[in-house]
């Protein structure tokens, strides 16, 4: 989850490929063996996007655990520190206002209303939590 400075616009995909062909859903990847969490996370964000780590500090803010899907799913969220040039990988990137767009839309938005659960999440308890410093991978 990609803020734009000043906490008003979130960044979004228009998702060109299933699942979810034609709507709008967060950036994000998958995290590759023995890859830790935070390093996935600002890897997908560049690849995706162009956006780098000196542009935004991620927090881990959520998981989710789908069982019966053998699918874990980490949530993490930041706001970027100045304007930023988008460079999209596979899908039209576009940040859009929070004020003007219901993100429980199961018709424009992917994710079955866990868009609009994590954006109130951000909205009452705020961003999660910084990664450490310490003990990270060489040369990230």
């Amino acid at each position: 989850m990609i803020y734009k400075k000043g906490g008003k616009e979130l960044l979004f995909c228009r998702r060109t490929k299933d699942p979810y062909k034609g709507k709008y859903n967060l950036v994000g990847g998958k995290i590759e063996q023995g890859e830790d969490g935070f390093h996935a996370a600002y890897r997908e964000l560049y690849e995706e996007t162009g956006i780098s780590e000196e542009q935004v500090t991620l927090k881990h803010m959520m998981d989710f655990t789908y069982y019966n899907q053998d699918c874990y799913v980490e949530i993490y969220v930041g706001s970027l520190e100045s304007e930023v040039v988008l460079r999209e990988e596979k899908h039209p990137l576009v940040f859009l206002e929070l004020e003007k767009e219901d993100f429980f839309s199961l018709e424009k938005f992917a994710g079955e209303g866990n868009i609009g659960h994590m954006i109130e999440q951000v909205k009452d308890y705020g961003e999660g939590i910084a990664e450490e410093k310490q003990g990270r991978a060489e040369g990230f």
